[in-house]
């Protein structure tokens, strides 16, 4: 599906896993100077998906340029009404031809079809190009808080999107609003 040379498949061949883990450590040290504790929460989310997740409500997708894993990421049950997004990674080879972008609205589908309310993510101030994807599909910024965690000084931040038919991006403040008749998000069909 998509530019050729790109598929975007389900999670689940050998090597999937351990590849998810070791590609976050590696970029997010070599671009934000992020320390292993990151890795090791990047594999703790790994561990727990393959240890049991439902299919119905929970998958995750890797992405392949040219043969090679390029992305990936999970929608994972938050709760029974929130899906949450989460570890969302490009390799910098594939970046710049929509792949993150694709990703996601894999991820977004899938928990509409699933069923989900809304869906969250929590990411940090440093990933632009990432909040710029979540920005572009209706996600609204909810809270945000400083932390340190791997071994940076961050800002935590958490946006959501509304997945109710009728309901997204025409809400700036988080709330819940309507965005018109047609039960579509403006902007997409």
């Amino acid at each position: 599906m998509g530019e050729p040379g790109f598929l975007i498949r389900p999670l689940g061949r050998p090597g999937d896993l351990g590849w998810v883990v070791m590609a976050h450590g590696e970029l997010y040290a070599a671009e934000f100077g992020w320390d292993a504790t990151f890795e090791a929460l990047v594999a703790r989310i790994v561990a727990d998906y393959a240890a049991g997740h439902d299919a119905a409500r929970e998958a995750a997708w890797v992405a392949e340029a040219g043969g090679r894993r390029a992305g990936c990421v999970f929608c994972v049950a938050a709760d029974e009404a929130t899906a949450q997004l989460r570890i969302l990674l490009v390799d910098p080879s594939a970046r710049g031809r929509r792949l993150g972008a694709r990703l996601v609205d894999h991820c977004v589908a899938f928990a509409r079809q699933a069923g989900y309310a809304r869906m969250k993510l929590w990411t940090n101030d440093p990933l632009a190009a990432a909040r710029r994807i979540y920005l572009s599909r209706g996600f609204v910024l909810v809270a945000e808080e400083p932390h340190r965690s791997f071994g940076a000084d961050l800002i935590g931040q958490i946006y959501q999107l509304d997945l109710r038919p009728g309901f997204g991006r025409c809400s700036p403040s988080g709330q819940p609003k309507p965005c018109g008749s047609t039960g579509s998000v403006p902007g997409r069909s």
